[in-house]
């Protein structure tokens, strides 16, 4: 039994699927399926039932997993000890959510290949629901989206807070810009879908000033949020620092009247039972490189 034999009978046993975790550890399927072969064949019985269409846990797999993660935690401490001081190399795969994809998420690139140069990195931007989906089934290595998260099985850390405010076109509301909430309801509300992690502090926001909107347009990229805003079409809010750079240039205005939203809390969230030396390291370089009061890289 080998500590490779080990790893793949634990990705496949807890990804979504074999090509997941054979693309987690950097092999091919049949690698993979034939690391637990051997593993198999080293215990003298099968640890995945493979008589249906997706290989799922025997009872005796199922019993061994837990002592499968200890065993690889052990050699992952054991690892840190000795690799601290050492580059990383491989690949990693990480989401982030649009605000960060269009803010500091290059910076963060810069600072990962400037301390890890033969570590591949493979950013995917997407909803944070997406994401946290994706990060769960061992597709992503890490993700940085609005949370914490809720679900048992992902860790997260703050990185920090996104203060949004409301805007709309100068020529939405003219000299008369709306104080109540109820004024919202009554215009097109444009924001990123239920999907996006503002819809918590939208919600919330709507629930304490008991409000109901009529009509509501989405997209997936905040860009276009911003660009339906600009051309009138209804009221949003945006980023803090986005909005201050499209009211300076006049093609938004502030609606300070409004009641103002909560703070969005930002995380670094990874697999609990992720414990590679990577993770902890890259997670220190976001927290380096977070800034959500940095404009868009686009602006």
């Amino acid at each position: 039994m080998t500590l490779k034999q080990l790893e793949a009978f634990y990705w496949a046993a807890t990804c979504k699927n074999f090509a997941v975790a054979a693309s987690r550890l950097n092999i091919s399927v049949s690698s993979l399926s034939k690391r637990i072969g051997e593993l198999e064949a080293a215990i003298g019985a099968a640890l995945f039932n493979r008589d249906s269409r997706s290989a799922v846990l025997t009872p005796l797999g199922d019993r061994l997993l837990t002592h499968a993660r200890d065993v690889l935690h052990s050699a992952e401490q054991f690892m840190r000890r000795a690799n601290d001081a050492r580059a990383l190399s491989g690949r990693c795969r990480f989401g982030v959510g649009e605000l960060t994809s269009l803010t500091w998420m290059p910076r963060l690139i810069a600072l990962i290949q400037g301390a890890h140069p033969n570590l591949v990195v493979e950013p995917h931007a997407s909803m944070g629901q997406v994401l946290e989906t994706r990060l769960e089934n061992g597709e992503l290595d890490f993700a940085i989206i609005a949370g914490p998260s809720t679900r048992t099985a992902i860790a997260s850390h703050g990185l920090g807070q996104v203060q949004f405010v409301w805007v709309a076109a100068p020529t939405l509301y003219g000299d008369t810009p709306p104080r109540h909430a109820q004024q919202v309801a009554e215009r097109t509300l444009i924001t990123l879908p239920n999907s996006a992690g503002t819809v918590r502090i939208l919600d919330e926001w709507l629930t304490e000033h008991q409000v109901s909107v009529g009509r509501r347009m989405t997209c997936e990229n905040l860009g276009a949020v911003a660009g339906m805003l600009k051309e009138g079409l209804g009221v949003g809010f945006l980023p803090r620092a986005w909005a201050a750079a499209l009211i300076q240039r006049g093609h938004l205005a502030a609606l300070p009247e409004l009641p103002p939203l909560r703070p969005l809390a930002y995380t670094f969230q990874w697999r609990r039972d992720d414990t590679r030396p990577m993770v902890r390291q890259l997670r220190a370089l976001a927290a380096q490189a977070a800034d959500f009061d940095s404009p868009p890289c686009l602006l």
